[in-house]
């Protein structure tokens, strides 16, 4: 129960009160629309107990004329009802999308590890849809169904107490069942959300690695992870359904009960005995039919708001996660930098009690070359992301020309920041437009000088379209060393002090490696610079290699100098050198 105040707080506070203007609008028109469904039934008692005995004609053109303006003014109030708050709830959406998937990009890299990426999809595009109720004719409706209610049950009792009463007791029944049934929906509502979201992101892991399972075939056996996925959607979607069957046959039964049996029963028994006339029988039965219809919409509406409020547990839950701008501590802004970064004994753990590093400490002056070599796992990826600030340390410090890192404004550092991975994401679209992706305004000559510099135009020019050429999804057309090329050019482009290279070269060939290693000896010039790297022959010139095993620096040195050891650098250098 406490947790549907927190979530209908938090739905009024963050989404209705602000459209507060546009919510009141529609709930006059609602009520200018309930309004004129009353004029029919309050008219008909006058026209059947009046006007027809007396054979009125000119009060039967009046009445005629006023009962057809009724209905002109509830088809308009019904229109302008959708036309107003329906638009306006999917203006709702894509802004609430939009807030949502700026959250998501907001949040630290640690989310994005243990969190798949369709679950997001989901979650942006699929949690926030239903909430559309909640601004839209649903809302308004409940509302506007409640007001109806409320007015026609005070006509009925005016009408007869005691027939009023008795139609009243099945309909409490019903409203007991429906409140009931929606307290079992809702966890049910949220849990579909989860598994939809889990669904989605398996889903998009497949279409996304379809090479590596036609490769494997493994067509079969993904075919059977998807199926108990939307197994267990069917089945979430079947207690849905069965509480919804409850509702729906109750409301069939007891309305039924109310509308039609008790009506014929105690209401003829009124007519025969003379208690109420025939104008009041089919005033009453009309004004009862108003009155039922609201509560029959409201059961659906109810649902539709269940659902909507599940899908805004999810959204605030996602909504509320620190972001990395969040981090209160980071008040220091950088309008330039030097490029000196220090590690001081920095510890990090991925999971509690786990540390992949302990105690590193090492200084890389402006415009160093660091190589941080060693076996996989043993933490260079962690020290680089550590340098990158997509990670924080859990002890220890690090400084960039003698501030610590953890205090600084991420945007103003990052925007000194550039890097190259292995497995470097490229966008759909042109290549131009990937290589423009971190200065979209950046001039047609430092672009091409971009493009030079990273041998880009050694294979565009071949192309017909250049570099206009579209890419595919994640640039599936292009082969392995093409698309590492561009993602240089992009960091030529970005220009900046602090450069990251994750196996930069892994995906190049011979003849494209030596292309490359020019282009980044002169990336690098002046760049304070990481290199992870395998290729130990690729790192001779570094300014400081540090050999990293089990979390912690093993060796460090120059190329000259570490060989001279013959320690691990040396076992590992000229074991390649052998191959």
């Amino acid at each position: 129960m406490a947790e549907n105040k927190v979530s209908i707080i938090t739905a009024f506070k963050t989404i209705i009160w602000p459209r507060r203007k546009l919510v009141f609008l529609g709930l006059l028109l609602i009520v200018i629309s309930k309004a004129a469904s009353f004029v029919a039934p309050i008219s008909l008692e006058y026209f059947l107990d009046d006007i027809v005995p007396n054979k009125d004609y000119n009060n039967l053109k009046i009445l005629v004329i006023g009962v057809a303006f009724a209905f002109l003014v509830q088809a308009t109030m019904s229109f302008l009802l959708t036309k107003v708050l329906s638009i306006q709830a999917q203006f709702m959406i894509s802004e609430l999308r939009a807030q949502v998937q700026k959250k998501v990009l907001a949040l630290p890299i640690r989310f994005f590890d243990n969190t798949k990426s369709g679950a997001l999809v989901s979650r942006i595009m699929s949690d926030v849809e239903g909430v559309r109720n909640l601004i839209g004719t649903g809302l308004v409706q409940l509302v506007g169904g409640t007001i109806t209610a409320v007015v026609s049950l005070i006509l009925l009792l005016q009408v007869n107490i005691g027939l009023t009463l008795l139609t009243f007791i099945p309909l409490i029944l019903f409203a007991v069942i429906a409140l009931k049934a929606f307290k079992i929906i809702r966890p049910v509502f949220r849990e579909r959300g989860k598994i939809n979201a889990e669904v989605k992101g398996r889903l998009t892991e497949t279409l996304g690695g379809i090479r590596v399972i036609k490769g494997f075939n493994a067509e079969e056996q993904e075919a059977k992870v998807f199926e108990e996925g939307v197994e267990r959607l069917y089945k979430n979607v079947k207690k849905s359904l069965t509480a919804t069957a409850v509702m729906t046959s109750s409301s069939t039964f007891l309305l039924g009960l109310a509308t039609t049996v008790i009506m014929m029963g105690y209401g003829g028994h009124l007519m025969i005995e003379g208690t109420i006339s025939e104008g009041e029988y089919f005033k009453f039965t009309f004004l009862l039919a108003l009155m039922v219809a609201p509560i029959v919409q409201m059961s659906n509406i109810g649902s539709q708001l269940t659902e909507a409020l599940a899908g805004l547990d999810r959204t605030e839950e996602l909504m509320n996660k620190i972001s990395e701008a969040d981090e209160k501590e980071r008040t220091v802004q950088l309008s330039e930098i030097q490029g000196n970064m220090k590690f001081v004994n920095v510890s990090f753990a991925y999971e509690e009690d786990k540390e992949v590093l302990h105690n590193i400490s090492f200084e890389a002056k402006s415009g160093d070359v660091i190589a941080l070599v060693g076996s996989s796992g043993s933490g260079k990826s962690t020290i680089a992301g550590l340098a990158a600030s997509f990670l924080n340390p859990d002890s220890g410090k690090i400084t960039i020309d003698g501030k610590d890192l953890s205090k600084i404004d991420l945007t103003s550092f990052r925007q000194f920041l550039g890097v190259v991975l292995q497995d470097d994401f490229l966008f759909e679209g042109t290549i131009r437009e990937n290589i423009l992706f971190p200065r979209p305004d950046a001039s047609e000559q430092e672009l091409y000088e971009a493009v030079r510099a990273a041998y880009v135009d050694e294979f565009t020019d071949r192309f017909d379209e250049g570099l206009d050429t579209v890419i595919g999804e994640r640039g599936v057309k292009l082969s392995g060393g093409q698309r590492q090329r561009i993602a240089i050019a992009r960091a030529v482009l970005a220009d900046p002090r602090i450069l990251i290279l994750d196996e930069a070269t892994s995906n190049l060939d011979t003849e494209s490696e030596a292309l490359i290693q020019k282009s980044l000896a002169e990336l690098t010039k002046g760049r304070t610079t990481f290199v992870i790297a395998h290729r130990l022959s690729t790192i001779r010139k570094a300014d400081q290699i540090l050999v990293i095993e089990n979390g912690r620096i093993a060796e460090q040195g120059t190329h000259d100098e570490l060989i001279t050891k013959e320690g691990r650098y040396y076992n590992l250098f000229t074991y390649q050198a052998r191959i």
